[in-house]
C-alpha cells in the first residue's frame, strides 16, 4: 500500500508519519518510508542522528540514473532525459518491486530490525534537500519528480507498505502524483487553518477517487474533535493528543510507552490502509492522463519531441498484482 502524510506546515505530518511508520515496523511489517518534504526531518524522528541523515543519497540528485534505469528497453522513450516525472510504464518499462534490488532501495538507508526502529526495520528514501545550485533556478518539484517516478513504477504487494511524508500545502496537486497513493493521510489541527487545508485538498481530489482520510493532531479536548468534524465530517478517521513518548522521542530519549488513546489512533490507521482495494488498471489509466496533461501543456515542448508517444496503450500490470 502507497500512504502519503500532507497537511499544512507545522501540523505535525512528519511526526505523525514517523509514529505510523514505527507502528508497522514494530509489528514486523516491512516499510520503505519516503521523506519527500522540503524540510528533510522524518530520518531524525525516525531515531537516526542528522549527520547520518544528511548521509543519504537524495533521490533528486540521481534523476538521470533512475530514468536510466525505468526506461529499460521501452521503445516508446527515446532517451532518459526525454523521461518526465509523470512518464507511465509501458512495456520493456523496468518495475520495481518493493525493496528489491535497483537505484532507488539501493540508495535507502536501512533503520533498525531490532535496533532503532525494532521489529522488521525500514527502508529510507529521501528526496534530498534545496542546495545553493537549486535555489532561483528549480522548484521542489524536481526533487519529488523521483517520487512519482518511482510509485509509477513500483508494484507493491499485500503487507508491503510505503509511507511518504510529503511536502506542506498543496503541492501534491501540481502534478499527477496526488493519484498515486491508495490512502492520504491528511494531518489537520483542530484550527481554522487546519481545517482550510482540507477544504482545498477535498476540493482538488474531488473528480479523482482519491482517498483522504483526516487525521486530528494537537487535540486536547472533546471540543477540539468536535470542531474537526464539523468541518470534515465522517472523513475524520481518528485524532491524536498531547503525548509524553512522542516529547521523549523528540528530545532523543526512548523508553516511553506511547499512549493507549495514540496507539489505539495508529491501529485505526493502519486498519484503514489494509482498508483498501487497489485498482491496477484505474491507477495506470490515472498516469496517462496526467502524463498527456503535461505532455500537451508543458514537456513535450521542453523535450522537443512529443511526449504523448510515450504511452502504451496495451500496457497492464502484471496480472499478479491486479485486483
Amino acid at each position: 500500500m502507497k500512504v502519503a502524510f500532507v497537511g499544512k506546515g507545522g501540523s505535525g505530518k512528519t511526526t505523525l508519519s514517523s509514529l505510523f511508520v514505527r507502528h508497522l515496523a514494530g509489528g514486523g511489517l516491512p516499510v520503505v518510508a519516503i521523506d519527500a518534504d522540503i524540510n528533510q526531518h522524518l530520518g531524525v524522528a525516525l531515531g537516526l542522528d542528522e549527520a547520518r541523515a544528511a548521509k543519504i543519497p537524495a533521490l533528486g540528485d540521481r534523476l538521470p540514473e533512475i530514468k536510466d534505469h525505468l526506461r529499460g528497453d521501452n521503445p516508446r522513450i527515446s532517451s532518459a532525459s526525454a523521461m518526465v516525472k509523470t512518464t507511465p510504464p509501458g512495456a520493456g518499462s523496468r518495475l520495481l518491486r518493493f525493496r528489491g534490488d535497483d537505484p532507488f532501495h539501493d540508495a535507502g538507508e536501512e533503520v533498525g530490525s531490532g535496533g532503532v526502529m525494532g521489529g522488521a526495520g525500514v527502508t529510507l528514501l529521501a528526496t534530498g534537500p534545496f542546495n545553493d545550485d537549486d535555489l532561483g533556478v528549480a522548484c521542489y518539484h524536481s526533487k519529488t519528480g523521483a517520487v512519482e517516478l518511482y510509485l509509477n513504477h513500483l508494484v507493491d504487494g499485500p503487507g508491503e507498505y510505503v509511507v511518504v511524508d510529503m511536502t506542506a500545502g498543496a503541492d501534491t496537486f501540481a502534478s499527477g502524483l496526488f493519484t498515486r497513493f491508495d490512502l492520504m493521510f491528511l494531518v489537520a489541527e483542530p484550527t481554522r487553518k487546519g481545517v482550510g487545508v482540507y477544504r482545498q485538498y477535498t476540493e482538488y481530489a474531488r473528480d479523482y477517487d482519491v482517498a483522504i482520510r483526516v487525521v486530528g493532531n494537537k487535540v486536547q479536548t472533546d471540543d477540539d474533535v468536535a470542531y474537526l468534524r464539523e468541518y470534515v465530517g465522517d472523513d475524520l478517521l481518528t485524532w491524536v493528543g498531547q503525548s509524553a513518548a512522542v516529547r521523549a522521542l523528540e528530545q532523543g530519549r526512548g523508553g516511553v510507552a506511547l499512549e493507549d488513546g495514540n496507539a489505539a489512533a495508529l491501529d485505526r490507521m493502519r486498519a484503514e490502509v489494509d482498508g483498501r482495494v487497489k485498482d491496477w488498471d484505474e491507477f495506470q489509466r490515472q498516469a496517462v492522463e496526467f502524463h498527456i496533461k503535461n505532455a500537451r501543456s508543458w514537456a513535450s515542448k521542453a523535450a522537443g519531441e512529443n511526449l504523448e508517444d510515450q504511452v502504451d496503450p496495451g500496457f497492464r500490470f502484471p496480472a499478479a498484482y491486479r485486483v
